[in-house]
């Protein structure tokens, strides 16, 4: 059944055209995954459908009822108030309510001095929230809380950037949407967290359509790619790696067709300047025909050019590259560094893992000799030319136009021992003449990366640093940075939460293990994983999201009951009303969801294979084990929330 129909729509922004007379349609339960370039609209369709834009001609189609929820790309910059508060605003106008009944009540709870006002003002929420049977959605607000858990009582201004993104997702998911669309929802987040939005997403019984530079998070939740490429829609079913098989096949067609229509073109234009001849009556119809192929061509929307990677080189650094030696290094008598011994020699490609806040950029600064240690000895290699790309992006400076940024105000840059002018530089990476002169604060995401890369290959280097560069990337600029490290003749440091990114470039990695500490391992993540579910020595770097936990207040917060009847408080722990039996039921279910989700993955790695729908009928038997698992996952999740509820009543 279909959700949201788009019908013949078309957009533009002035003179580009975003959309050009597509359609698309969101049934049931889709699992859709938008693809294309940097700026070929891919937000401005997620808008689209959420309804925040419309379409200059064409129409957009929603069922009656249907919700929508949207996941903006960027985490806004001033979240305030606590957990419960930001989630139950997804609610609108009952959810304000719930929010101010519910800290009025947690203030009551912990002795706040006004009690009589304060007891006065709940009476008084009570009776609104009846007012609108606002009673139903606290409920939902609880259970989407407890499902994705969050500690309703924490300020979303104390959380890291994931966790914040995590509950802006429970703010879209609170209203149960029948669509949910997300805009790079894995923009920022570390690997742990990335691996619990994949596993909490594939239980959404909701359709979902979302835009993702990480090719891992796609392989693991798209069923169906959607790609904008020159204002036209494609739908390719099944997954990435058949996407991009396929898509490279139309490519090569297009270019055949393309090559054959030119040639027929240059040959009637050759004909009618032959003069007189080509005029005469019995060849109008032919004339006629040339003007038509002239038409189509000047219609014709060619495919932008692929961004053109080149690092300048220096001279090789000397074998030894970084020594370290029991290096100690804490800030704010927090431990950054503990006892770290690494010796990187010349070529090597290390990688550096481990959760947002543990210390990767300052050990890349330790590394650098760009901190001093605490303690231990760090010896830097001769002949080192350092190439920084930073992931705050600190050496742009804002005052100036993308092109001055990459050249110092030059006309002419040199690559590789030949001068070029900057606007020829400029248009490797993709920035037309009326872009490169554009101030950087004009800059999209993307675009900005791309100047990022666009300055860091300029400076010569035999040492390249680079920190967290896949933000804000499209795939395919992704995948030409990944081709540009494998020719690198120097040695690479790595910091990066794209685990395809890390698979196909590091050859080692430093991973985090908690308390400071470092290890140095072969490969890159799966490596890692592999050896320590092998070993059982080594620790999971993402505890928390692995145990799927977030940070909670002490274990004397109360918990706010939603009942209208009473103002009762009482702590968790203290309520369990589960009989044994249900209990340990409760206790199985972890298991028993872990057990399940697996075997999902087991069948969408299958469906992801190149050969997947060759054989139909072994195919549709797949999909339709997956849909089952699916919805047995669900009711595995709907008892879990009904068991906690009754544990907590």
């Amino acid at each position: 059944m279909s959700l949201i129909r788009i019908q013949q729509a078309s957009m533009a922004f002035g003179a580009s055209q975003i959309l050009d007379d597509v359609s698309l349609t969101i049934e049931e339960n889709a699992r859709i995954a938008l693809v294309g370039r940097n700026g070929e609209g891919k937000s401005t369709l997620l808008k689209l459908l959420a309804g925040l834009h419309e379409c200059d001609t064409g129409s957009v189609v929603r069922k009656g009822g249907i919700r929508t929820a949207y996941l903006q790309q960027a985490v806004p910059h001033k979240l305030e108030g606590s957990i419960y508060a930001t989630v139950a605003g997804g609610l609108a106008g009952a959810g304000n309510l719930l929010a101010r009944y519910h800290q009025t009540s947690t203030d009551l709870a912990n002795g706040h001095p006004q009690t009589d006002k304060l007891s006065n003002q709940l009476a008084n929420l009570q009776d609104q929230i009846d007012a609108v049977d606002g009673w139903s959605l606290a409920q939902q607000v609880e259970q989407t809380l407890s499902r994705m858990s969050l500690d309703p009582d924490i300020q979303v201004s104390e959380l890291s950037g994931g966790l914040k993104r995590r509950v802006l997702l429970a703010r879209a998911l609170v209203n149960q949407p029948h669509v949910l669309l997300l805009d790079e929802p894995t923009n920022h987040l570390d690997i742990g967290a990335v691996a619990w939005l994949e596993r909490y997403l594939k239980t959404l019984s909701c359709s979902l359509v979302f835009v993702t530079h990480d090719r891992a998070f796609l392989d693991a939740i798209a069923q169906h790619i959607v790609e904008i490429d020159r204002g036209q829609l494609t739908e390719w079913p099944g997954s990435y790696a058949v996407y991009r098989t396929r898509k490279q096949e139309q490519l090569e067609i297009e270019a055949e067709q393309h090559a054959l229509f030119d040639k027929k073109l240059a040959q009637e234009e050759t004909w009618i300047r032959q003069g007189i001849k080509a005029r005469r009556t019995r060849n109008e119809g032919r004339v006629r025909a040339l003007e038509r192929l002239r038409e189509q061509y000047k219609e014709r929307r060619t495919r932008g050019g692929s961004v053109k990677m080149s690092a300048n080189q220096a001279e090789r650094s000397g074998k030894l590259v970084v020594e370290a030696t029991g290096v100690d290094f804490s800030y704010d008598e927090k431990c950054i560094v503990s006892n770290l011994d690494l010796t990187m020699l010349r070529h090597d490609r290390l990688g550096i893992i481990g959760p947002n806040g543990c210390g990767k950029s300052t050990l890349i600064n330790l590394l650098l000799g760009k901190l001093t240690p605490a303690k231990g000895d760090i010896k830097l290699g001769t002949q080192l030319e350092v190439a920084y790309y930073d992931q705050l992006r600190a050496t742009l400076d804002t005052t100036l136009t993308a092109a001055d940024n990459v050249s110092g105000g030059r006309d002419t840059v040199n690559v590789n021992g030949i001068d070029r002018h900057i606007m020829s530089y400029m248009q490797d990476f993709l920035f037309e003449p009326s872009r490169a002169r554009a101030p950087i604060t004009a800059l999209s995401g993307g675009e900005t990366g791309r100047l990022m890369l666009a300055k860091l290959f300029l400076a010569p280097s035999n040492l390249m640093v680079l920190d967290e560069p896949s933000n804000d990337l499209d795939v395919e600029t992704l995948e030409l940075l990944e081709a540009l490290l494998a020719d690198y003749s120097g040695t690479v440091i790595l910091i990066s939460h794209d685990r395809q990114l890390l698979e196909n470039v590091v050859t080692r990695s430093l991973v985090y293990q908690g308390d400071g500490t470092f290890i140095d391992v072969a490969g890159g993540w799966s490596d890692f994983e592999r050896e320590r579910l092998a070993s059982g020595k080594l620790k999971p770097v993402f505890d928390d999201y692995q145990n799927n936990k977030t940070p909670t207040k002490p274990s004397s917060k109360n918990y706010i009951t939603s009942d209208p009847g009473t103002n009762v408080t009482a702590n968790r722990s203290q309520n369990n009303r589960l009989s044994y039996a249900l209990q340990r039921e409760l206790d199985a279910l972890p298991e028993q969801i872990n057990d399940t989700e697996s075997s999902i993955k087991k069948l969408h790695d299958l469906m992801s294979q190149t050969d997947f729908y060759q054989d139909v009928n072994k195919s549709q038997q797949v999909i339709d084990d997956a849909d089952a698992m699916k919805a047995r996952l669900e009711e595995k999740y709907s008892r879990w929330d009904e068991l906690e509820s009754l544990k907590n009543s």
